[in-house]
């Protein structure tokens, strides 16, 4: 379900509401007479309705991370708030950029409508930018030739199946961040979809490298051997994007989790 359209015709059905109480329905009843129940209720929510529609629309959203694909930045049940300005001012519903702000920057952490499906969002971080030749080879990223370095760091422990990955530091623009690479799991991609540019990309034994057509990004999950992302379904067109996250605001099972996150 698009949750912003359902938002939207309710907007416009108890704006509708509002518009007729004011300045028709008022000047035909009786003094001291209610409105019919279904225009006074109608109204009333009009005001919320729009409060809640404009911050949506223009400032800062909600998401639940539904998959453990960007563990250990963000875990399964975290509630975050995501950044709708940053990248730019949408038209809601159709989101269609009307002013520019800023471009998304490699490390953001990114929500977006997933290409192959856009009535689904996904949450990645932006690896390549438009222009960029992105090269994920026996696990090491390369982004237009240089080396992105891993640091190693303490092994993750994963507190729902009580086992450990191996897990590194990352740099991508002025974003440090946590990566999680298993030793055992094959390099090579094993499923790739059609999509747009796919001819942008080529697979081997040992990964895929690809250069990211203009007006597109290639995002990658912080846990990269259990992530569905660029590699696999291609490149997030510009007008796919939603926001930026940036502050988790509740989980359920950590309270400790609550704040910024990297």
């Amino acid at each position: 379900m698009n949750f912003a359209l359902v938002l939207f015709l309710l907007l416009v059905a108890t704006g509708v509401l509002w518009l007729i109480d004011r300045f028709i329905a008022r000047k035909r009843r009786a003094p001291g007479s209610p409105p019919p129940w279904w225009v006074e209720y109608g109204a009333s929510f009009f005001p919320v309705i729009l409060i809640v529609f404009a911050l949506r629309s223009f400032l800062v959203e909600p998401f639940k991370i539904p998959s453990g694909s960007m563990i250990p930045t963000l875990l399964v049940g975290d509630f975050i708030l995501v950044n709708k300005w940053v990248y730019g001012i949408r038209v809601p519903v159709i989101n269609k950029k009307i002013i520019d702000v800023e471009e998304p920057k490699r490390g953001d952490v990114m929500v977006f409508r997933y290409p192959a499906d856009p009535s689904l969002d996904y949450i990645k971080r932006v690896v390549g930018l438009p222009g960029d030749k992105v090269e994920y080879l026996n696990k090491r990223l390369r982004i237009n030739g240089q080396v992105v370095e891993l640091v190693p760091q303490p092994d993750y422990l994963h507190p729902d199946r009580l086992y450990y990955s191996p897990r590194f530091a990352e740099k991508l623009g002025d974003a440090n961040h946590s990566v999680l690479i298993e030793r055992d799991t094959p390099a090579f991609v094993p499923h790739v979809l059609d999509f747009p540019y796919r001819e942008n990309c080529t697979y081997t034994t040992a990964g895929v490298t690809c250069t990211v057509p203009e007006g597109h990004y290639f995002v990658m999950g912080d846990n990269r051997d259990a992530s569905s992302d660029s590699r696999v379904w291609g490149f997030v067109p510009d007008e796919n994007i939603v926001g930026r996250a940036f502050f988790i605001w509740f989980n359920f099972s950590d309270m400790k989790r609550i704040g910024g996150f990297h």
